[in-house]
């Protein structure tokens, strides 16, 4: 067979595929209408749509279905902008995130819930949580850590004084890239904006590449590009969203110091969220000032086999020199083994919080 012929078989199959997939889509979508339906006759409100369990076992159970050519990875992405067209005929996830539009919380967003659901910008940690409380948005994104910087203790501090659930995470790579606009002369950039912490983060290259160029500190990354549209001589740094946001070229791209910069976000909503086979609780605790408290705190869960992924620190609003901690680990809080954890630490602390179990992150 010529290699033209060869070529015309082959799209040939792939129209056909392409027609099948389609077919496909539509019945998965024609599902979802219904099932919409039997929830909406069953009295659900709009935040039970969204099974963050339910999504969690489909795509995991995608990932080990997948053969191939395509990774895991993608093939779950894939799928999850599928899940998220189609929960958008239900009835579209409203998500709060810490803003403004185009900074790395909110592609968190839209990795977590795909891009049909409506995000919405929030210009504080605080507003996020109480647009969820207050029952405005379904559901907030915010930062928790950065494996370069540590924790963002303002995000752990809210929730001491809420009963906002933590219903899922996501793990974001921080990838910084050098932008540009329209007007910028390449040759001529004497003044690089971004956000003080990415600019830490980029120090490094900025020294070997741009050491002359005055450096900007602003409000976010997002607010960076938004300043290089009308200046001439600057650059900004920033991520995927914001350059497709404000319509930048990349100059660099991958220029943070460290390629393995990553930020862990919380999902938080109103609901608890049931197991889903491979789970994550955090809670909060308050011990008693006296020696020994975090060994005590701790000893449960090693005698118990149970494994932590995170233990923080933060000072108590109940008097000088107390603590709460903040910690993490796998399993869900209606596991037998867990409860068993949590009644033993919680006849040693002073006031135990369970903040919520939720699905491990998939992507």
């Amino acid at each position: 067979m010529s290699t033209e012929k060869e070529l015309l078989s082959l799209r040939d199959q792939i129209d056909s595929l392409d027609k099948q997939i389609l077919k496909l889509i539509s019945d998965r979508a024609g599902c979802a209408q219904r099932v919409a339906e039997v929830k909406t006759a069953a009295g659900a409100d709009s935040t039970q749509f969204y099974r963050p369990e339910r999504e969690a076992q489909v795509l995991r159970k995608i990932m080990d279905l997948n053969e191939g050519p395509l990774d895991d990875e993608e093939m779950a992405r894939l799928f999850r902008e599928i899940m998220s067209a189609c929960l958008a005929l239900e009835d579209p996830v409203k998500v709060a995130f810490l803003g403004p539009e185009g900074t790395f919380t909110q592609e968190a967003a839209l990795k977590h819930f795909g891009h049909s659901a409506v995000t919405v910008p929030m210009s504080a940690i605080d507003e996020v949580f109480r647009e969820v409380a207050a029952g405005s948005v379904a559901y907030g994104v915010v930062p928790v850590e950065n494996s370069t910087e540590g924790v963002i203790n303002h995000t752990l501090d809210n929730f001491m004084d809420s009963n906002i659930h933590i219903c899922g995470e996501v793990v974001l790579r921080i990838h910084h890239h050098l932008l540009m606009s329209d007007v910028t002369k390449e040759d001529k950039i004497s003044r690089i904006y971004s956000h003080a912490q990415s600019l830490a983060q980029c120090r490094k290259w900025l020294d070997a590449n741009y050491p002359h160029a005055e450096r900007v500190a602003v409000s976010s990354n997002a607010e960076a590009a938004k300043h290089v549209r009308g200046e001439w001589n600057a650059a900004a740094i920033a991520g995927e969203t914001a350059a497709n946001l404000y319509g930048l070229k990349k100059l660099s791209e991958k220029i943070e110091d460290q390629p393995d910069n990553s930020t862990r976000f919380l999902i938080i909503g109103s609901h608890p969220v049931p197991e889903s086979g491979d789970d994550k609780t955090s809670i909060l605790v308050s011990m008693r000032n006296k020696p020994g408290a975090l060994h005590d705190l701790l000893e449960p869960f090693h005698r118990l086999g149970i494994d932590l992924t995170r233990v923080e620190t933060r000072p108590s609003k109940s008097g000088a020199w107390n603590y709460v901690f903040f910690i993490d680990f796998k399993g869900h809080a209606t596991d037998e083994l867990i409860q068993t954890a949590l009644k033993d630490v919680g006849e040693r602390a002073t006031d135990l919080k369970i903040l919520g179990s939720y699905p491990c992150g998939v992507l």
